[in-house]
């Protein structure tokens, strides 16, 4: 008897806890389900408690599971080219909150079809307004992704060369030889022609350029030249500097000295002091730099006369 009591005793508090729950849980559901409700019937559109709630926590696992894939694909990567991937992954992150975003507005039964079509001419205006940005931020993730331009680079655009100090989604920042900073957009990367300097290595070839009178000993035009050149700090040993006949030029033997260095940022510094340099040696050596001369025929016209009224 005393078993029979105990069960149906567990039963009835059984049967209280459900009801404990079902309580509990239509309240949570009440509280969840307050809001605004908009229209009737089919078009009735329900902004809610439970849906904004709804949005924040996918808004978040979002982020987090972003944030997850991001550590995951640069862990073995440089500190410079993880800081490149934080903005490809902004730039995720901001898509993938419009879409949760639009999906919520479907779910709280706005048709967002209709939306979209009834804006479909802003938005036609609106890509065209920003089909410039668009160019930009596909031109980052590009140089980003398959590191076509690194910080530090020499670049050559549009006739200016700069130091790459900064590479962001939309812009690159280079430093020029003036100390002037120029913001380059990004999509210029890809449309235009660009020279980069140190996309194989740091060092790269210059040469100096002289013409010398004729009749100048030729081959101590070449010692002083390379004697030129290799007592300059910036300039490397190996590479060997090496000379070159250019050519017999209207006024001069043309020279040109091809040599090395590390810092082709600096090298108008370089090819300065070698011209520097240059001078002071052709003028020890009684060589002579010529200028281009031009003889200049005048006829003159009161002889002309003369001789034909001699001959009449």
């Amino acid at each position: 008897m005393v078993k029979i009591l105990a069960l149906i005793q567990d039963e009835t508090l059984a049967e209280e806890a459900t009801e404990i729950g079902k309580s509990l849980w239509a309240s949570i559901r009440d509280f969840l389900n307050r809001g605004f409700h908009f229209g009737e019937g089919d078009k009735q559109i329900h902004l809610t408690i439970g849906l904004i709630l709804t949005l924040v926590v996918a808004i978040m696992i979002s982020g987090f599971m972003l944030n997850l894939i991001r550590k995951w694909v640069t862990r073995r990567m440089e500190e410079e080219n993880r800081l490149k991937f934080v903005s490809i992954f902004k730039f995720l992150k901001y898509l993938i909150y419009m879409l949760v975003i639009l999906l919520t507005m479907n779910a709280a039964g706005i048709n967002v079809t209709v939306l979209l079509t009834a804006s479909a001419a802003l938005f036609v205006g609106l890509g065209l307004a920003l089909q410039e940005l668009f160019q930009d931020v596909i031109g980052g993730i590009f140089i980003i992704v398959d590191k076509s331009l690194l910080v530090g680079d020499i670049i050559e655009i549009n006739g200016k060369v700069g130091k790459v100090i900064e590479i962001r989604l939309r812009t690159t920042r280079c430093i020029t030889r003036d100390d002037k900073v120029i913001i380059i957009p990004n999509h210029k990367f890809i449309s235009d022609t660009v020279f980069n300097y140190t996309q194989n290595h740091k060092m790269t070839r210059e040469s100096v350029t002289v013409g010398v009178a004729y009749g100048s000993d030729t081959r101590l035009v070449e010692k002083l030249l390379l004697e030129c050149v290799q007592s300059e700090p910036g300039i490397l040993k190996r590479p060997e500097p090496r000379v070159l006949f250019q050519d017999f030029g209207d006024s001069a033997l043309v020279f040109s000295v091809f040599f090395y260095v590390t810092d082709s940022f600096k090298d108008p510094l370089t090819k300065s002091n070698v011209r520097f340099k240059i001078d002071e040696a052709f003028r020890a050596n009684d060589i002579s730099i010529p200028f281009p001369q031009r003889d200049l025929h005048i006829r003159s016209m009161v002889a002309t006369k003369i001789s034909e009224e001699g001959n009449a």
